[in-house]
Protein backbone atom coordinates (compact mmCIF):
# COMPACT_ATOMS: atom_id res chain seq x y z
CA UNK A 1 0.00 0.00 0.00
CA UNK A 2 1.20 3.27 -0.88
CA UNK A 3 1.88 6.28 1.32
CA UNK A 4 1.35 9.65 0.74
CA UNK A 5 4.69 10.65 0.51
CA UNK A 6 5.65 8.67 -2.74
CA UNK A 7 2.01 10.41 -4.13
CA UNK A 8 1.54 13.85 -2.74
CA UNK A 9 2.76 16.96 -4.21
CA UNK A 10 5.30 18.71 -2.61
CA UNK A 11 4.99 22.10 -4.65
CA UNK A 12 2.92 23.70 -1.91
CA UNK A 13 2.78 26.94 -0.79
CA UNK A 14 0.79 28.93 2.32
CA UNK A 15 -0.61 32.46 2.03
CA UNK A 16 -1.60 34.90 4.88
CA UNK A 17 -4.91 34.70 6.02
CA UNK A 18 -4.92 38.66 5.18
CA UNK A 19 -4.07 38.41 1.40
CA UNK A 20 -6.44 39.91 -1.09
CA UNK A 21 -8.06 36.90 -2.74
CA UNK A 22 -7.25 38.38 -6.28
CA UNK A 23 -3.70 37.87 -4.98
CA UNK A 24 -4.40 34.30 -3.68
CA UNK A 25 -6.18 33.80 -7.25
CA UNK A 26 -2.84 35.06 -8.86
CA UNK A 27 -0.76 32.39 -6.67
CA UNK A 28 -2.90 29.72 -7.76
CA UNK A 29 -2.85 30.39 -11.18
CA UNK A 30 0.55 30.88 -11.81
CA UNK A 31 1.58 27.54 -9.63
CA UNK A 32 -1.58 25.57 -10.76
CA UNK A 33 -2.92 25.06 -7.25
CA UNK A 34 -6.34 24.27 -6.68
CA UNK A 35 -5.73 24.66 -2.36
CA UNK A 36 -3.28 26.61 -0.48
CA UNK A 37 -2.82 26.60 3.28
CA UNK A 38 -3.66 29.16 5.17
CA UNK A 39 -1.29 30.62 8.11
CA UNK A 40 2.09 30.04 8.10
CA UNK A 41 4.21 26.79 7.50
CA UNK A 42 4.43 25.97 11.39
CA UNK A 43 0.43 26.56 11.78
CA UNK A 44 -2.12 26.19 9.23
CA UNK A 45 -5.57 27.86 10.28
CA UNK A 46 -7.22 27.23 7.37
CA UNK A 47 -7.65 26.07 3.72
CA UNK A 48 -8.64 28.19 0.67
CA UNK A 49 -9.30 26.85 -2.76
CA UNK A 50 -10.70 28.25 -6.06
CA UNK A 51 -14.19 27.16 -5.32
CA UNK A 52 -13.92 28.94 -1.88
CA UNK A 53 -13.31 32.03 -4.06
CA UNK A 54 -15.55 31.21 -6.46
CA UNK A 55 -18.89 30.56 -4.43
CA UNK A 56 -18.23 32.80 -0.81
CA UNK A 57 -16.66 35.35 -2.99
CA UNK A 58 -17.46 36.16 -6.60
CA UNK A 59 -20.77 34.40 -6.03
CA UNK A 60 -22.14 37.10 -3.81
CA UNK A 61 -20.56 40.34 -4.81
CA UNK A 62 -17.52 40.44 -3.12
CA UNK A 63 -14.55 42.28 -4.68
CA UNK A 64 -10.96 41.19 -5.23
CA UNK A 65 -9.93 43.05 -2.27
CA UNK A 66 -11.55 40.56 -0.04
CA UNK A 67 -9.07 39.00 2.66
CA UNK A 68 -8.76 35.33 2.17
CA UNK A 69 -9.33 34.79 5.87
CA UNK A 70 -13.35 35.73 5.18
CA UNK A 71 -13.69 33.30 2.05
CA UNK A 72 -11.33 30.70 3.50
CA UNK A 73 -12.31 27.00 5.46
CA UNK A 74 -11.52 26.68 9.05
CA UNK A 75 -10.96 23.68 11.04
CA UNK A 76 -7.66 22.14 9.27
CA UNK A 77 -8.12 18.52 8.14
CA UNK A 78 -4.96 17.13 7.12
CA UNK A 79 -2.90 13.68 6.67
CA UNK A 80 0.32 12.49 7.64
CA UNK A 81 2.65 11.78 4.99
CA UNK A 82 3.48 8.40 6.44
CA UNK A 83 -0.58 7.71 6.31
CA UNK A 84 -2.38 5.37 3.20
CA UNK A 85 -4.53 5.68 0.19
CA UNK A 86 -7.01 3.74 2.36
CA UNK A 87 -6.82 7.08 5.30
CA UNK A 88 -6.41 9.40 2.87
CA UNK A 89 -10.33 8.20 1.22
CA UNK A 90 -11.44 7.85 4.65
CA UNK A 91 -10.71 11.42 5.50
CA UNK A 92 -11.37 12.97 2.07
CA UNK A 93 -14.59 11.19 1.89
CA UNK A 94 -15.89 11.99 5.48
CA UNK A 95 -15.09 15.83 5.00
CA UNK A 96 -16.63 15.70 1.18
CA UNK A 97 -12.99 17.37 0.19
CA UNK A 98 -10.90 16.69 -2.78
CA UNK A 99 -7.37 18.03 -1.44
CA UNK A 100 -5.97 17.67 2.07
CA UNK A 101 -2.42 19.04 3.41
CA UNK A 102 0.18 16.59 4.45
CA UNK A 103 2.22 16.98 7.40
CA UNK A 104 5.53 15.24 8.30
CA UNK A 105 5.96 13.77 12.08
CA UNK A 106 6.89 17.50 13.08
CA UNK A 107 3.74 18.40 11.96
CA UNK A 108 5.43 20.53 9.52
CA UNK A 109 3.33 21.06 6.00
CA UNK A 110 5.11 18.96 3.30
CA UNK A 111 2.41 18.53 0.69
CA UNK A 112 -1.04 18.79 -0.80
CA UNK A 113 -2.83 15.35 -1.87
CA UNK A 114 -5.64 15.64 -4.02
CA UNK A 115 -7.89 12.92 -5.28
CA UNK A 116 -6.50 12.70 -8.70
CA UNK A 117 -3.01 12.17 -7.10
CA UNK A 118 -4.32 8.82 -5.57
CA UNK A 119 -6.35 7.74 -8.59
CA UNK A 120 -3.66 8.43 -11.28
CA UNK A 121 -0.42 7.87 -8.58
CA UNK A 122 -1.45 5.06 -7.28
CA UNK A 123 -1.83 1.78 -8.64
CA UNK A 124 -5.26 1.54 -6.28
CA UNK A 125 -7.94 3.51 -8.30
CA UNK A 126 -10.82 1.26 -6.69
CA UNK A 127 -10.09 3.68 -3.32
CA UNK A 128 -10.10 6.48 -5.13
CA UNK A 129 -13.17 5.78 -7.07
CA UNK A 130 -15.25 5.10 -3.67
CA UNK A 131 -14.14 8.04 -2.08
CA UNK A 132 -15.41 10.22 -5.23
CA UNK A 133 -18.71 8.61 -4.68
CA UNK A 134 -18.52 9.63 -0.70
CA UNK A 135 -17.22 13.20 -2.11
CA UNK A 136 -19.70 13.85 -4.49
CA UNK A 137 -22.78 12.57 -2.12
CA UNK A 138 -25.29 15.67 -1.74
Amino acid sequence: MHELKDLMSRNVKVIGPDMSIQEAAAQMSAGGFGLMPVGTAEEMIGTVSDRDIAVRAVALGKGPDTKVREVMTSGVAFLKESDTVDQAVKVMSERQVRRLPVVDENNKLVGIVALGDLAIKSSESQPAAQALTEISKP
